[in-house]
């Protein structure tokens, strides 16, 4: 496992430091600032844009120091049964269960439903998630899908056009059938906007039914042999490379 190399000096809004270092969220940050609550290098800052160095300037809230907190990157493979969440009202199993306690900071890139499996991303890195999840960036996806019953590749040919379902537009990237037979069907399917369990949906707009879906690529990552419900932490190589193709 590699360690990320230190980042460079730069200037960053107040509030986003805040936020960054987990005090707060940025709008609660903005409060703590204007209430006067925040010092940088010993003198009381109350105004919204002020910028500070990170690394390099004293930030602290109530007088307790704030430290920027180091930037994590898990890969991890996603059990069925888990919910890609912090935290369940319920008690049910979330991906938080499956790393180290000290890592509870983290939060889920994206979501892959309760009964899916396969890649997921885990971070404290807001730009990180903001850049792999929304779909103006267009990170491409990969999904095998077992379904069932036989199916001809005319059928999947409406996915790449774009489906409607329950009043919405879904489409996908590219959709190959890997195999089929009378029971069943394997398929590849890839998204780049990730609507709500739109493969599953895709797959119901012809009348079939996902049994098993997983995820076995995000961008250039890929699952390859990564045990189920183990993770690793991203290389920075890979790191770069998925900011690299979500620029």
């Amino acid at each position: 496992m590699s360690s990320l190399p230190k980042p460079p000096t730069s200037l960053v809004r107040l509030q986003k430091f805040l936020a960054d270092s987990g005090v707060a969220s940025r709008r609660a940050s903005e409060k703590l600032i204007v209430e006067g609550r925040v010092t940088v290098n010993g003198t009381v800052q109350s105004q919204l844009g002020a910028r500070v160095k990170s690394p390099g300037d004293l930030v602290a809230v109530d007088g307790r120091r704030v430290e920027p907190r180091k930037k994590l990157y898990v890969a991890i493979n996603k059990p069925p049964g888990f919910l890609c969440t912090r935290r369940d009202e319920q008690s049910r199993q979330t991906v938080l269960d499956l790393i180290p306690r000290e890592w509870d900071s983290l939060f889920p890139v994206g979501r892959l439903d309760r009964e899916s499996e396969g890649l997921l991303f885990l971070t404290n890195d807001g730009e990180f998630s903001l850049r792999l999840t929304h779909p103006r960036y267009g990170v491409v996806k990969r999904y095998r899908a077992w379904v069932t019953g036989r199916l001809e590749p005319h059928q999947l040919e409406p996915f790449t056009r774009g489906v409607e379902h329950d009043g919405e537009q879904l489409k996908a990237e590219r959709v190959q059938l890997i195999e089929t037979n009378n029971s069943h069907s394997l398929v590849e399917v890839e998204l780049a906007q990730g609507k709500n369990r739109e493969i599953r949906r895709l797959f119901l707009a012809i009348g079939r039914e996902v049994e098993r879906l997983q995820r076995v690529q995000i961008g250039p990552i890929r699952l390859a042999e990564l045990p189920i419900g183990k993770w690793r932490v991203l290389r920075d190589t890979e790191v770069k490379s998925l900011l690299k193709g979500a620029s």
